[in-house]
């Protein structure tokens, strides 16, 4: 294998990227740059993401960013050897702003063009950062997915469980909304919670009464809409303790269900026996200290090797898309000008596709 060096473009929700990795045959692949324009202000308004609105950003954007990628990176398109763009799933017309500016790219500067699914391209980050080895159990958890996968090749994925409602991202952002809380909802639940009780409220824990590694977070919502509405109606508003106390209880129980739907996960995973066994979580869920130290705590029990990426590669950005179009130029794999934009795309094709779209996407 030959050195290669990959520009990759990300546009599949809020978050406009693009990013510069060079891979050796001998040594560890490097970030050479990773520029990522976010639109939480452009959003804020509206409590949650506009399609449109994130579209016309990504348009503006794309460009600009691949060009403070490459100047970061100090390479030319001359000196790249391919353009990976995310092709799907995601809101479709920030995918399909990528790949048209992608394909303008790879068609003027005589470049190959490589399709990668965004969701593949946060289940190998752990070999761009780690170096991790096939086969792996991969937790996919963000604001618009939430999956296990058990990754045995670049191109090889089994899904073994995923949500049947809401992500759990989404679920943060919904449980923000409620409480009068900033978006994105997760850093605001996380760092309000760390002030109260966790015991305080007796919200449920969906599914683990349930055999199987499906998620639900719909109820969970629900529970907590009637628990603030219950406190409402009896002092006429929350204080600051009920709301530290209700985030508290609320994270508490979306740790208790990811890591529960952990546990059996790796033990359908391991029975496979893998030589070196390892659970990795990725998604910008994954930046959640109180899931990440659960499932650290969870994958020392089971002697699996924890991965969890460095917190700015679990949000979307475009060095995992770089590395997964260099996984894939590895194995031979190419696409034309007739690369279509997808709003779902599952890694399992074998898998019935999950039902529903999040807010932020749609979870294929």
């Amino acid at each position: 294998m030959k050195d290669l060096l990959l520009l990759g473009l990300e546009s599949s929700c809020d978050d406009t990227g693009a990013a510069v990795v060079r891979a050796r045959p001998d040594t560890r692949p490097e970030i050479l740059s990773s520029v990522v324009a976010g639109q939480t202000a452009l959003h804020a308004p509206y409590g949650g993401v506009v399609p449109e609105i994130a579209a016309r950003a990504h348009a503006e954007k794309l460009d600009l960013c691949v060009e403070e990628a490459l100047a970061q990176a100090g390479v030319g398109l001359g000196a790249l050897d391919a353009v990976a763009v995310t092709a799907g799933p995601g809101l479709i017309g920030g995918v399909l702003s990528g790949v048209m500016c992608a394909k303008g790219i790879a068609a003027g500067a005589g470049l190959p063009l490589i399709g990668v699914n965004h969701l593949a391209g946060h289940a190998l980050t752990p070999r761009l950062t780690d170096g991790l080895e096939f086969p792996y159990l991969m937790l996919l958890v963000s604001g618009g997915h939430c999956q296990f996968l058990i990754v045995r090749d670049s191109d090889d994925f089994t899904r073994i469980g995923g949500t049947i409602d809401d992500a759990p991202g989404e679920a943060f952002d919904k449980a923000a909304k409620l409480l009068g809380l900033p978006q994105p909802g997760g850093p605001a639940v996380e760092a309000e919670a760390k002030s109260g009780d966790p015991t305080r409220f007796a919200l449920p824990r969906p599914l683990l009464d349930r055999p199987g590694c499906d998620f639900s977070f719909s109820g969970l919502k629900t529970a907590l809409l009637r628990a603030r509405d219950a406190l409402v109606a009896e002092n006429g508003g929350l204080s600051r303790a009920d709301r530290a106390d209700l985030c508290a209880s609320f994270q508490a129980a979306v740790v208790d269900v990811i890591t529960g739907k952990s546990r059996r996960a790796l033990a359908l995973y391991l029975a496979e026996a893998p030589t070196q066994p390892a659970f990795a979580v990725a998604g910008g869920v994954a930046a959640n200290s109180a899931i990440r130290a659960a499932l650290e705590t969870l994958s020392a029990e089971t002697g699996a090797r924890f991965v969890a990426p460095p917190l700015r590669l679990c949000t979307d950005n475009a060095a995992m898309i770089a590395w997964a179009g260099i996984e894939r130029f590895r194995a031979g794999q190419r696409d034309g000008m007739d690369l279509r934009a997808r709003p779902r795309w599952p890694l399992d094709q074998s898998q019935p596709a999950l039902i529903g779209f999040g807010k932020k996407g749609a979870k294929a």
